[in-house]
């Protein structure tokens, strides 16, 4: 059966429903009501006075008024399908203003209104490698991840999402396969035919030149019309949703930003109180002790010692404090690109410590300043946990940019590893695990007892321009 079209509407049945009218109109013929009341089929009637010339003309004429009169009605009824699926939509923004329940509402009206047996919504994820079913509407019955008998769903979502997202690119435009379809999976066209599926509608979800998704109608067998009235229908509401999901996906993005934000400057709050009332006072104590040392030439030794032990830890905590600064404001210096500041961080790493520090830079694109800035603040933050708390005999620093990855980066030690349940609970790790969400990247700590540590930031470009969803941190306990 070929693809169906809108040209059927004209043909389309009085509506059913008693919540949406969106049944297209089934006048199909141009006849008039006179006077008396009596149908006229207007002045297009055969007329014996005129010349055979002359009804030719007029018989043209009529013929192509009518074609004019249905195609406006098909027009007329094409708009407002699509002001009853825009009002339904905002109606269900006001009602539903969380993304998932907006789509749950959204399948089960679409589900009532078409007389359909099952309505399923495909999401393809961030990374644009996947395409997974996210909620179905099946027989009076929502199914989602969350429920209990999602496992058990007789519905084919994976072959049905394999062919969603294998189909040719550039697919904007809502299609009808019959129930038996070659082109559909054969557990789907099973599926269809135990369940007595006579056509399956598609329509993409679709925002700009990027395919968000999919809805998939499954209805019984229908008059012609009734199809194109539903692929209609599906094609608005999918147009509609594909908004909805926009933008909840910019709030939930606008949110994410804000939170940085508000970390952002407490981090920058703490960092001005740790340089001018840590960092300093311990700097004058220092300076304090140092003097008493100079003056006190004839101290007893048990004094001395103390003295002295006083002046290593005011230095201690002082550099201590400062490399706290550095870690809460970390920054690319003007002008400089991300292998400079690398190693930049990896030399005032190794001013504090005597565990050699390994920095190894393949040749890297630009990313951008905000990027790069979370790509900075990770390095730092993983390099200073292994300096301060790995006990390591050797650290690694590692940037590279594989052909299959944007960007991966490396801190690896060889210490004593970090246990598994604080891995991922500590304020350095909750840090970066934050610095990675922001821009869309994935974070891995790799550990072990006795075997050292490793981070890992893996960070991909996204396809467009769609704000990308957080992801979150792993750690992994190696064998």
């Amino acid at each position: 059966m070929p693809d169906v079209d809108l040209a059927h509407a004209e043909q389309a049945q009085p509506s059913r429903s008693a919540k949406i009218d969106l049944r297209l109109s089934t006048d199909t013929s141009i006849g008039q009501m006179v006077d008396n009341g009596e149908m006229d089929s207007g002045p297009c009637q055969d007329n014996p006075a005129l010349p055979a010339d002359g009804i030719v003309e007029k018989e043209a004429l009529r013929e192509a008024l009518e074609r004019e009169s249905a195609e406006r009605r098909r027009l007329e009824c094409l708009a407002k399908i699509q002001s009853d699926a825009v009002q339904l939509a905002l109606d269900l923004l006001v009602r539903e203003p969380d993304i998932a329940g907006f789509f749950r509402v959204f399948t089960k009206t679409l589900v009532e209104e078409c007389e359909s047996h099952a309505c399923g919504v495909w999401l393809i994820d961030d990374d644009y490698r996947s395409c997974e079913l996210w909620m179905a509407y099946i027989k009076d019955r929502m199914f989602t991840p969350e429920s209990d008998d999602w496992p058990a769903l007789a519905l084919p979502r994976h072959s049905m999402a394999e062919h969603l997202f294998c189909y040719t690119p550039g697919w904007t435009r809502t299609i009808e396969y019959v129930g038996n379809d070659p082109r559909l999976p054969e557990p789907v066209r099973e599926f269809n035919r135990r369940e007595g599926v006579s056509s399956v509608a598609v329509a993409p979800l679709v925002l700009a030149t990027r395919t968000l998704g999919w809805f998939a109608l499954s209805t019984g067998p229908t008059p012609l019309c009734e199809s194109a009235w539903r692929v209609a229908l599906l094609d608005a509401s999918a147009r509609q949703a594909t908004l909805a999901l926009y933008q909840s996906r910019l709030a939930e993005q606008h949110l994410l930003e804000e939170r940085h934000k508000a970390i952002l400057e407490e981090r920058n709050r703490l960092a001005r109180d740790i340089h001018d009332n840590l960092a300093q006072g311990f700097a004058a104590i220092l300076m304090q002790l140092q003097a008493a040392q100079r003056q006190a030439t004839a101290l007893p030794s048990s004094v001395a010692s103390s003295l002295d032990a006083a002046v290593d830890l005011a230095r201690t905590h002082m550099i201590e404090a400062r490399r706290s600064v550095g870690a809460l404001r970390p920054h690319i210096g003007e002008g400089q690109s991300l292998p400079t500041t690398l190693q930049r961080l990896v030399d005032m790493a190794g001013r504090t410590t005597d565990v050699p520090i390994e920095l190894v830079v393949d040749d890297l694109p630009p990313f951008g300043h905000e990027v790069e800035r979370e790509i900075i603040g990770i390095a730092q933050e993983a390099l200073n946990n292994a300096v301060r708390h790995a006990h390591a005999r050797r650290i690694t620093v590692t940037a590279s940019a594989p052909p299959s990855l944007g960007f991966r980066l490396s801190v690896a030690d060889d210490g004593r590893g970090i246990a598994n349940e604080r891995g991922a609970s500590g304020f350095g790790m909750t840090s970066m695990q934050e610095r990675a969400e922001h821009i869309g990247a994935s974070l891995t700590i790799v550990t072990a007892p006795r075997r050292g540590t490793e981070v890992v930031l893996a960070w991909e470009p996204a396809p467009s321009a769609l704000p990308p969803r957080a992801s979150a941190t792993e750690v992994h306990a190696a064998q």
